[in-house]
């Protein structure tokens, strides 16, 4: 390890130590620094970890976290970027905190939650053993731009790291589409048609044109969005025959759901435990993961069972009569939030948070494509809607032309009057934030009932 390297890693180990000493988390600012002294720190460190990376516009933090879970009961050696900062500096932070101070590796393997445009530099550096990509939606278009610009940089980061298995989401037509001029071995994950479920109404489409010839596609079943059973009249390009696959959904709850998974062709009955449709894609595509990570089925059955949901993500909190906590930010996700709401059978109160900062993405205008109409739909069960955040103003302008009633709509924005309110509520209360809103909110949550700092 040359010696610029050796002072990249003990700045960043001092500035991740100060920073937790302050109660600032810290997860990407000391890895920028370090980068600033050596630029290729990343790709020095990851020689010699057996890393799995996942990536993708939906579900990246929670299918880490079911990936994880597995490494845990297994009792590996291993590390994972848990805080959620997964630009290359937060990840170059998580290698710097778990390498000796001349570069050496502390652990064996890397479970990496990746983002999509960070991808590019990521991949070549990590040359991860396997590389799972969950899905692809229009997602901030300020920071993004079009999704086929985020398909492209996923192949292009994924042609510097030929040796990585790719596990892929056979029902994501793009997602699908790196396997035609990408020489990785691929794995694919998806649900089938008699799990899925059958959309009477029309949902908006990212990708209903095909990618190589532009005819439109033709499907057998839609599970949500443009995912299902594609196939394109003209030039032939369809899903792919699965190797991992939801056959069967037994039963869906409000925090777990039971499933039928074929894995290679050994079928298994497998506990998930988050709820929706969006789980259980991720649920699959970890368990496509950890068995190309070595890993048993059996291991991967477990791990679905046990592990504990990423901050934000589909979280239960102690306070009031029950708190659920399910991060938006694109109306792919928005919808399938709003779908498992109709579900529920109790009557219940609803809390949107809006903000529109550079993490969240500046161009609001997705929550006029995301299907708030499905809201009306609740009738008595929903009993009072409460938007928050920088954008409270527009949240409730939308919520309104959705069909809900003035009088149902509330606006709060003092997160900390918010907590109060929901701690006073009897009724189970379901929080719907962008990523800044929950970040904070959240706080505010754990201050009241208990709980940790997402960084912890």
């Amino acid at each position: 390890m040359s010696l610029r390297a050796i002072i990249a890693i003990i700045l960043c180990k001092a500035l991740k130590t100060f920073s937790l000493l302050v109660k600032r988390g810290g997860t990407a600012m000391p890895g920028r620094f370090a980068l600033a002294v050596c630029p290729d720190l990343l790709g020095r460190l990851a020689k010699g970890v057996k890393v799995v990376a996942i990536t993708g516009t939906n579900g990246k933090t929670t299918s880490a976290r079911m990936v994880e879970e597995a490494f845990m009961d297994e009792h590996k050696s291993y590390f994972a970027n848990r805080s959620g900062a997964n630009l290359i500096s937060g990840i170059t932070t998580e290698f710097v905190m778990n390498c000796t101070l001349t570069g050496k590796p502390t652990k064996e393997y890397a479970v990496i939650e990746c983002d999509e445009a960070a991808a590019v530099k990521v991949f070549p550096q990590l040359k991860p053993k396997v590389i799972v990509v969950t899905n692809l939606f229009r997602d901030q278009l300020d920071r993004y731009g079009e999704v086929t610009h985020t398909l492209d940089n996923i192949r292009t980061a994924v042609k510097g790291t030929p040796e990585s298995v790719l596990c892929l989401n056979a029902d994501c037509s793009l997602t699908s589409s790196l396997a035609l001029d990408l020489p990785n071995r691929v794995l694919w994950f998806g649900i089938e048609k008699g799990a899925s479920p059958s959309h009477e109404r029309s949902e908006l489409s990212d990708a209903s044109h095909c990618i190589r010839c532009k005819a439109e596609y033709e499907y057998d079943y839609i599970s949500y969005g443009h995912l299902g059973s594609f196939r394109c009249p003209k030039c032939g390009y369809a899903r792919h025959k699965t190797d991992f696959a939801v056959t069967d959904v037994v039963e869906q709850g409000i925090n777990s759901s039971t499933v039928v998974m074929d894995m290679n062709g050994d079928k298994r009955i497998v506990t998930v435990n988050l709820p929706a449709i969006y789980n259980i894609y991720n649920a699959v595509g970890a368990a496509c993961a950890i068995t190309a990570m070595g890993m048993s089925r059996d291991a991967a059955v477990t791990a679905l069972a046990s592990f504990t949901c990423g901050f934000g993500r589909m979280e239960q909190f102690a306070l009031g009569g029950g708190t659920k906590m399910m991060l938006v930010k694109n109306p792919a996700g928005c919808n399938q939030v709003i779908d498992f709401l109709q579900n529920i059978k109790e009557k219940f109160i609803l809390i949107i948070c809006l903000n529109d900062r550079s993490a969240d993405g500046t161009d609001i205008s997705w929550i006029w494509d995301a299907d708030f109409e499905g809201l009306s739909a609740l009738g008595g069960r929903l009993q009072k809607v409460v938007v928050s955040g920088d954008r409270a103003e527009d949240m409730a302008v939308r919520i309104k032309y959705a069909g809900i009633d003035e009088k149902f709509i509330e606006t709060e924005r003092n997160y900390t009057e918010m907590v109060e309110k929901i701690a006073s509520q009897s009724l189970p209360v379901f929080i719907m934030p962008t990523y800044t809103a929950m970040l904070e909110l959240r706080s505010e949550v754990i201050r009241k009932c208990g709980g940790k700092e997402f960084w912890e």
